[in-house]
């Protein structure tokens, strides 16, 4: 049985928005490869960028997931990500994204958090 997919990651007006789509049940092999995409995107991004990351069709994710996800954070940080847009329509799937982003993105990148995908494209669409 082949693998599933655990999650998309579009660009889209590069070098502006990388929207990240989690799927399922996400293993640590998932996350690894999720964040081994986003380090590969991340030099053609520009300061200011924003990424929106879409839970809606998360089913779970394995704790050991979270270096991966911090480690995505912080290379994000480290490229001059300027907004974090996340679409969590259920609380309870939050994973702990909300209390990482504390210490891994720290002050300067602006952080939202929108129960509908609708919602979180009105916040990341071009003025």
């Amino acid at each position: 049985m082949p693998p599933s997919v655990e999650f998309e990651i579009q660009t889209e007006a590069l070098p502006h928005l990388v929207r990240l789509r989690y799927l399922g049940h996400v293993t640590v092999a998932g996350a690894k490869a999720c964040c081994d995409e986003v380090e590969r995107l991340l030099p053609q991004t520009c300061a200011g960028f924003t990424v929106l990351t879409d839970l809606s069709g998360l089913d779970s994710m394995d704790l050991d997931c979270v270096p991966h996800i911090t480690r995505m954070m912080d290379l994000s940080r480290a490229s001059g990500i300027g907004m974090v847009v996340r679409v969590i329509p259920d609380r309870d799937k939050d994973i702990g994204f909300n209390i990482l982003s504390i210490i891994h993105y720290r002050r300067g990148v602006r952080i939202v958090t929108c129960e509908t995908l609708v919602e979180a494209e009105r916040i990341v669409a071009p003025a």
